[in-house]
């Protein structure tokens, strides 16, 4: 059996990424369907890569195959987004209270504040990237202090789930997040673990709420008023 190339693989994750974020922002709705050829033009590939991201999205649950017809999207509850954003919120308070017991502390907070002030720059000049690398940069070096790789790793595929664009371009929540991670710094000077797990579970709640409130506006669910 042939391997798949570095490449093609680079492209399914690609693709797979991108079409569960179309997913999670509503763009792409329960019985939308997905079919190979078209995708594969809109993503400038060939049709494998493209097949092999929704098997992988077929696995999630968010697609499902329709003989001749490509895949169709599953239905998406508020009760899965629930679900998705309870599942980051704790493995990241397990990350971060784990982080509080570092023995380099003193010299990563230093780091963590140097973060945060990039993410409030680039917040305040409206830079979602910047953002967007500000976000990735705090949470990993709050991995790396946790010091505990596999929970590290189910936070990363679990975080496949966050739709950044929903929130990056919106000033109110960038504050609020620079906010918050402003008390957690403080929160880990003071190794209060009880504390940073109930900041870490406010701002992912945040965070779903926010969701929910973007896909109601857009209609997503039977209940939910258009925008």
């Amino acid at each position: 059996m042939p391997v798949p190339s570095a490449r093609r693989r680079q492209i399914t994750e690609v693709v797979a990424d991108d079409l569960r974020i179309q997913i999670m922002t509503g763009r792409l709705r329960s019985g939308d369907f997905v079919r190979l050829d078209e995708t594969a033009i809109a993503y400038g590939c060939s049709v494998t890569p493209v097949r092999e991201a929704l098997v992988t999205l077929r696995g999630e649950g968010l697609v499902r195959s329709s003989r001749h017809r490509g895949f169709i999207v599953e239905a998406l509850t508020k009760r899965d987004v629930a679900d998705i954003f309870w599942i980051q919120a704790e493995l990241s308070a397990r990350l971060a209270t784990q982080a509080a017991d570092s023995d380099d502390i003193p010299d990563r907070l230093t780091e963590l504040t140097a973060i945060v002030d990039t993410i409030e720059t680039a917040v305040k000049a409206g830079e979602p990237d910047d953002v967007i690398a500000g976000e990735f940069a705090f949470h990993r070096t709050i991995n790396i202090m946790a010091d505990s790789k596999k929970v590290a790793w189910f936070l990363t595929a679990a975080s496949r789930y966050s739709p950044y664009d929903v929130y990056v371009h919106d000033r109110a929540w960038g504050e609020s997040a620079v906010a918050s991670h402003r008390r957690l710094i403080n929160l880990l000077a003071d190794r209060d673990k009880a504390g940073i797990a109930d900041e870490i579970r406010t701002q992912f709640g945040n965070a779903r709420d926010r969701l929910v409130e973007h896909l109601e506006s857009v209609g997503f669910w039977p209940d939910s008023p258009s925008a």
